[in-house]
């Protein structure tokens, strides 16, 4: 996740100058819709598409390991919290000893009922 992050700051960061510098060569009311058209296509829908692929390459991870059940997991990242590593299939970062059980919607919502 952190790549898709660090590559739509990079972006960001060419795209904001070059968009600056390229208002004084072109009219104020097209530079509007090239500045919109540049952030949409050169930030944003990258942006997306790489999200989508991060989720896809981690869709295994998350749904078919034992860390994804752990109150430790965090699944935006696809990290272990304690250990501050990235589980894959082939390993866990605790090996399943420091393993808690996470809290479930489902569990939530039976508490405050």
């Amino acid at each position: 996740m952190g790549d898709v992050v660090f590559w739509t700051i990079m972006r960001t960061a060419v795209v904001i100058p070059a968009m600056w510098i390229l208002r004084s060569y072109i009219n104020f009311e097209l530079w509007w819709v090239i500045c919109l058209m540049s952030i949409y296509g050169i930030i944003i829908h990258p942006t997306i598409i790489h999200y989508k692929l991060f989720e896809e390459k981690n869709k295994d991870i998350i749904e078919s390991t034992l860390c994804s059940s752990c109150k430790h997991f965090d699944k935006t990242a696809v990290l272990c919290m304690k250990y501050d590593k990235h589980p894959t299939l082939e390993s866990l970062p605790c090996g399943g000893v420091d393993w808690e059980p996470g809290f479930s919607e489902v569990d939530s919502d039976l508490r405050q009922n």
